[in-house]
């Protein structure tokens, strides 16, 4: 029975706690460019130092905040219809709608990005759509801007909110919204008053699975944006593949982390909260 017990804390001593110390290990070390590997262990702040007093990394830490906050958004404004409309559809058509927000995943993650580098692409078929259909006869070029990343972290994401929506809406008591309508109060009152409400734990877990990967999100970013737009995880691979530097680029994976610590507890409180009988 110990062993049983005792197993979930060895994986996460082996898979996370081991891991995390050696990032930190060389995150506190120094560049060493001529040795293998390129790192000098040490107690040495810098590299968080630098974090913190570079514009650079300044602008990054708050570009990524901002485009995965209003990408969340996006996606939750996206996806509450549309796990409502799935929840509230006919039971013997919700499997085929829940398969069809779910297709995207059949699909390697970066194929679909490509995709998109195809469609927003300069003389691509969204910018041959729009000349052909006469609403743009110079459209603007949207590759390589901050919207084909908007674009792509809601594309890529937008199951992940409708999935714990669905789960939470699915659930809902149809009989309170009758008894609502029997007091007199009309359908949109019925929905601010009972079933948002209600609904307020997939929300919460939806904007968490969406906003925590969108932060530190790469290929996106790397792949439909421009040089202009940094993001935290193309600042990352950079330091990391390209400047090989190890120490800064592990203080930026070790910040990420911290920063991040906040909305994953919130959502295991949510989750936790959420399982807890009610009375």
């Amino acid at each position: 029975m110990r062993a049983v017990i005792a197993l979930p804390f060895v994986w996460l001593g082996v898979f996370f706690l081991l891991p995390f110390a050696l990032v930190m290990a060389i995150a506190l070390g120094t560049n060493a460019p001529d040795s293998v590997p390129p790192v000098a262990l040490g107690f040495s702040p810098k590299s968080f130092a630098l974090l913190f007093t570079d514009d650079l990394y300044l602008a990054a830490w708050l570009t990524s905040l901002r485009i995965a906050a209003t990408s969340t958004v996006v996606t939750l404004l996206l996806g509450y219809p549309m796990a409502y409309a799935i929840a509230r559809a006919v039971p013997r058509r919700r499997p085929l709608l829940l398969m069809l927000v779910i297709l995207p995943f059949w699909t390697s993650f970066l194929i679909r990005v490509y995709a998109w580098m195809g469609l927003l692409a300069d003389n691509g078929l969204l910018e041959q759509f729009l000349r052909w259909s006469g609403i743009a006869q110079n459209p603007p070029t949207i590759i390589g801007t901050e919207w084909a990343i908007h674009l792509g972290i809601v594309y890529a994401y937008l199951p992940f909110m409708v999935l714990p929506l669905y789960a939470t809406l699915e659930k809902l008591d149809a009989s309170l919204l009758e008894a609502a309508a029997d007091l007199g109060a009309r359908p949109f009152a019925a929905f601010l008053t009972i079933t948002l409400p209600l609904s307020l734990p997939g929300i919460v877990a939806g904007c968490q699975l969406v906003f925590i990967p969108a932060v530190g999100e790469f290929v996106i970013p790397d792949l439909l944006g421009g040089t202009e737009t940094l993001m935290i995880g193309k600042v990352l691979w950079d330091e990391f593949f390209t400047n090989g530097d190890w120490p800064l680029a592990s203080a930026v994976a070790i910040c990420l982390l911290v920063l991040l610590v906040g909305p994953i507890s919130l959502f295991q409180r949510q989750q936790a909260r959420s399982l807890e009988p009610r009375t």
